[in-house]
């Protein structure tokens, strides 16, 4: 193991969006790294981008984790000894630290204003050239930079990095990783209203907090030689880094929500036990003995070690998952089965909410599961309802388009604002709003999303269908329109 400090990680996800499946991943190996070694798992919420980060996100993370199984020692809501355990609690912690290294010379203040640094940043695209910050500020004499500040002169408080030389990151996993320290800026690390960057907040936090292993994405790496240098600024002692490879979409691009299911909602939603996604995320990034690909976090926490993790970006296959989990399935007791589904969407409260749907529309009681089967469906089929996808005299590329816009306006709204409830009424008016802004009638626009979700010309009421199947299957169900579409293009 190389560390005889005694094993302390962390997960630490930002609650700006849905529980992401890459959380899952990372914090699969973190657990099963502290249990292997009688060690302590620790979750910290890294809350410090108060724009986008919500009470409603943070709740998802902390029920998707313990959907898929994975507990943790400490944390927001199980206490612990190095609390508290949200980084919007421990803003004063922060700024004790970042005027610690003011007085040690190894940050200094600058007053640099936002409108200066974005023409850097334009200047660089121009001539593409390097877009970091031109280090103006930092060989401003301290005591004036003082004076500037307590007169209320806005500024933040940057890193003074080394300028010339490399930087060398030991990592467990890939050994010694060198970054020309040209390409490395001035870090921000407490920003101009007191709040820390990841970068401040994340390094006190994990020294504070005793974390001996930092186990986290790959995509973390270029930024760790700014977390080794804070390190050394304060005089302490660096964790083990190790960087697990990234989840990768088939093209090999990052994982992301455009070409596959990210959210851990979705693939509760979609019917896929917990311990085979577990499993399948351990796949990802580690092998078990004798190439055996069917086992229990239990199993892989007899069998763990470092040397069976592969670097080579793991495609994130669905097709694989979904065999995987229809293994599990059928190594079910059938009594067991049975209460899956019923905890799935085959009990009173999911039925209950299709019944309103269904009842003024049948006559008898086998008409009910026909008429609301695409609530409890998977994937849909659109070839049989094709010419309906898109609207008269709308090209299928527009409504492609129109689709995916629709998707983005519940998805990811204008920086600033939160994300809307997804609720029939909500979703309603950002359906109208987007009607208004692409010059459609609101008949066309819903009709395609009324075939996008349901592969029908006539269902429930559309926006109530949404709410019903949650935004995960929406979501997943409108893309996938969307590309039918591109295709038949």
């Amino acid at each position: 193991m190389g560390d005889e400090r005694p094993v302390r990680v962390r997960i630490a996800p930002s609650p700006t969006g849905d529980p992401h499946v890459g959380t899952a991943y990372i914090a699969l190996f973190n657990h099963v790294f502290a249990r292997k070694h009688g060690g302590q798992f620790i979750l910290r919420i890294e809350d410090t981008d108060r724009t986008r980060s919500t009470v409603e996100s943070e709740q998802a993370i902390l029920r998707a984790l313990r959907w898929i199984g994975l507990n943790w020692d400490e944390g927001p809501d199980v206490g612990g000894p190095y609390g508290p355990y949200r980084q919007s609690e421990r803003a004063a912690i922060y700024r004790e630290h970042a005027q610690d290294l003011l007085h040690r010379g190894e940050a200094y203040r600058c007053f640099c204003p936002p409108e200066r640094l974005e023409k850097l940043r334009e200047m660089a695209r121009l001539t593409k050239g390097p877009g970091g910050y031109d280090r103006r500020c930092r060989d401003l004499p301290a005591g004036e930079a003082c004076d500037r500040a307590k007169a209320g002169e806005p500024h933040v408080v940057r890193l003074r990095m080394p300028t010339e030389g490399e930087s060398v990151v030991t990592d467990l996993l890939r050994g010694e990783v060198r970054i020309d320290n040209a390409r490395i800026d001035d870090q921000v690390l407490l920003k101009s209203d007191g709040f820390p960057t990841y970068h401040l907040a994340n390094v006190v936090d994990d020294h504070l907090m005793r974390i001996s292993h930092v186990i986290r994405a790959e995509e973390w790496l270029i930024s760790t030689p700014k977390h080794v240098a804070l390190y050394r600024a304060f005089g302490w002692n660096e964790p083990t880094w190790i960087h697990m490879p990234l989840l990768r979409n088939a093209d090999k691009s990052k994982i992301s929500k455009r070409k596959n299911p990210v959210s851990l909602d979705y693939y509760r939603d979609a019917g896929f036990l917990p311990e085979a996604l577990l499993n399948f995320l351990a796949l990802m990034g580690w092998s078990f003995a004798a190439d055996r690909e069917k086992f229990s976090v239990d199993e892989m926490i007899a069998q763990f070690t470092w040397d069976r993790v592969s670097l080579g970006g793991p495609v994130f296959d669905l097709a694989k998952l979904t065999d995987l989990n229809g293994q599990y399935i059928r190594d079910l007791p059938a009594e067991e089965l049975l209460a899956r589904l019923r905890a799935w969407r085959l009990g009173d409260e999911y039925l209950g909410r299709l019944v309103p749907f269904a009842q003024a529309r049948i006559k008898r009681l086998d008409e009910f599961m026909p008429l609301v089967d695409f609530f409890v469906r998977g994937d849909l089929d659109y070839g049989p309802v094709a010419k309906d996808l898109a609207p008269k005299g709308r090209t299928t590329a527009d409504t492609a388009a129109a689709i995916l816009a629709y998707v983005e306006a519940f998805d990811e709204p204008p920086p600033g604002q939160g994300r809307p409830e997804f609720k029939a009424e909500s979703l309603e008016a950002l359906g109208r709003t987007l009607c208004e802004k692409l010059g459609w009638k609101s008949k066309e626009l819903f009709m395609a999303l009324r075939v996008a979700t349901t592969a029908r010309t006539t269902a429930p009421p559309l926006f109530a269908t949404m709410e019903v199947l949650g935004r995960e299957v929406t979501r997943r169900r409108l893309r996938q329109a969307a590309d039918f579409l591109t295709r038949q293009g």
